[in-house]
């Protein structure tokens, strides 16, 4: 979990937004407001990466079908992937895949302490390939002009439940 005395300075993604949230407003966010918690990948002092995660919860409308017939009406507890960023010299070295492992033991975690239905991730249209592959399924289909709008994915907690057993 990211402490006060961890150097965000430093830490460079090549996406200037996931680097300006971090070194601006990640701390905030976790010590000030409490809205959000940020994990981070460290290594000799140096952030190799970081994933913010906040509490949320999805209409069940806006689940597939199978999804929706077997839960209730209102609201659903999820746990949102806010920020996801690795540092660019560790791209592709699986500091992401091991960031996410971590939402998603989380994830579990929270369903089994008070209710959690899944992960959701508002992607990046760049990104969506990377977290399908993670196992996030689309929830709305992207037409038009909403093509550089984030793409909201979703995994079942039924499914990293499976996955944990298989560890």
């Amino acid at each position: 979990m990211l402490s006060p005395s961890d150097d965000r300075t430093r830490f460079r993604s090549g996406q200037p937004e996931l680097d300006f949230f971090f070194h601006q407003f990640a701390g905030q966010n976790q010590f000030k407001h409490h809205i959000g918690t940020t994990y981070v990948a460290v290594d000799g002092g140096l952030v190799l990466g970081y994933v913010t995660v906040s509490p949320a919860h999805i209409e069940r409308d806006h689940l597939d079908e199978a999804e929706r017939k077997r839960l209730p009406l209102y609201p659903l507890p999820v746990l949102r992937v806010a920020r996801l960023a690795v540092a660019e010299s560790q791209q592709g070295g699986g500091v992401g895949r091991a960031l996410l492992r971590l939402v998603f033991d989380l994830a579990i975690r929270m369903s089994s302490e008070f209710g959690c239905i899944g992960v959701l991730v508002d992607a990046k249209p760049e990104a969506e390939r990377y977290y399908a592959s993670c196992g996030f399924v689309r929830l709305d289909a992207v037409t038009g002009e909403a093509l550089s709008q984030p793409v909201p994915m979703f995994i079942a907690i039924n499914r990293l439940l499976l996955a944990a057993k298989g560890r």
